[in-house]
């Protein structure tokens, strides 16, 4: 689900995080929410975008899942920028 990062006070990833990281600065993706029932589907199911940035949270400690502490911002072709979890993120 996406993710306001300037609400969250979101750090910039330089851990260990970087040696499973799906999807780097630069890359292609497409966001995939197939859950119609969540609220970012409409919007944002089916949009394209670059990566710009990969930030790092602590919500892998709350789910138990180390990658869901990455977060990957994405210029979406709009132009706008969003944050978006690994599981929201496919190849275009």
């Amino acid at each position: 689900m996406r993710v306001d990062g300037e609400k969250t006070g979101l750090t910039h990833s330089r851990s260990l995080f970087y040696g499973m990281q799906r999807f780097s600065e630069g890359d292609r993706v497409r966001v995939d929410i197939p859950d119609e029932t969540d609220p970012d589907h409409e919007r944002y199911h089916g949009v394209h975008g670059t990566v710009v940035a990969t930030l790092e949270d602590d919500a892998g400690r709350a789910t138990g899942d180390e990658r869901d502490s990455l977060l990957f911002r994405v210029e979406l072709e709009d132009g706008h920028v969003e944050d978006f979890r690994w599981r929201d993120l496919r190849p275009p």
